[in-house]
């Protein structure tokens, strides 16, 4: 019945996007470095993608132009990790996540431009709405912001262009694919993901030491569920909705990471707040409806 469900590609996105909402509380709970904790998300789920494609006999005999995108894909998403985690200590999970996705205005423009999507009214009067509910969740308050605060927002944004790029990536590495799962494409992104962050680690001097069994833990969650379970739903719902619903459905991600927030790090939530997670969601849910493709 739940694989029933699964084959509905808005549920497949909105399963993809609550798994990785989690992943900013992975990050924060470890007490390893930013680079550190990048490497292992996509070193354990490489490791546990080769092994399903090894145990279900798949290949990874892709085209060519596959191979080459992929090559892109992956350059994105190990800035897209370098970056968002050094925002996730600084400004912490949720207001990182929140930065992070304002992909959603690169992915609408790269709709309109490189796609040729029209997005329909809807769709046009929910991204201003999203921007509303952020803006009351965050509720910045310029100038008090020291420092690191300042450039944990920097790395935010910079975490958003390098989403948008690894997402618009999938998108056209998956076009002429077959599979209902991009479990190959996933596997080939984490792997050399895995291979750019561990130089990383290096050149920057830190290691790749574990230093506790509940590290290990929270490290193999985030491999596992926020990665690998979540990637591949996301991925294999992107060929079957617009950029626009895309980016708008994937809003539920800092959505979800500021709850988890303020029930595991106690962050202080306002009423304006919670109004704003509402507005949000409503944004979402207007950008989703099947009506509005």
């Amino acid at each position: 019945m739940a694989f029933d469900y699964l084959k509905t590609p808005h549920v497949r996105l909105f399963a993809g996007a609550a798994l990785i909402s989690l992943s900013p509380v992975w990050v924060t709970l470890v007490s390893v470095s930013p680079t550190t904790s990048g490497f292992y998300r996509v070193a354990i789920g490489s490791v546990a993608l080769i092994a399903f494609l090894v145990l279900t006999g798949r290949g990874l005999q892709l085209p060519k132009r596959t191979w080459t995108i992929l090559m892109l894909a992956s350059a994105f998403f190990a800035l897209d990790l370098f970056f968002w985690h050094r925002s996730i200590i600084y400004i912490g999970p949720g207001l990182a996540t929140l930065l992070a996705n304002f992909q959603v205005f690169i992915m609408m423009l790269a709709g309109v431009l490189l796609l040729r999507q029209r997005p329909r009214p809807v769709q046009l009067m929910a991204a201003p709405l999203a921007l509303v509910g952020l803006g009351m969740i965050v509720g910045l308050d310029w100038q008090s912001l020291s420092q690191d605060y300042r450039l944990g927002i920097f790395f935010g944004f910079l975490t958003a262009i390098m989403y948008a790029g690894y997402l618009l990536s999938m998108r056209a590495a998956r076009t002429d694919s077959d599979y209902f799962m991009p479990t190959r494409e996933v596997a080939v992104v984490s792997t050399v993901c895995a291979l750019v962050l561990g130089i990383a680690v290096i050149a920057e001097g830190g290691s790749l030491a574990i230093p506790t069994y509940a590290d290990a833990g929270w490290l193999v969650a985030y491999g596992i569920l926020s990665h690998t379970i979540g990637l591949l739903l996301i991925a294999s719902s992107l060929p079957q909705v617009s950029t626009t619903q895309a980016g708008l459905a994937l809003l539920l991600q800092p959505t979800l990471s500021f709850v988890w927030d303020v029930l595991f790090f106690a962050r202080p939530m306002r009423p304006i707040e919670f109004a704003g997670a509402a507005t949000a969601l409503l944004a979402i849910y207007l950008g989703s409806r099947k009506s509005s493709l």
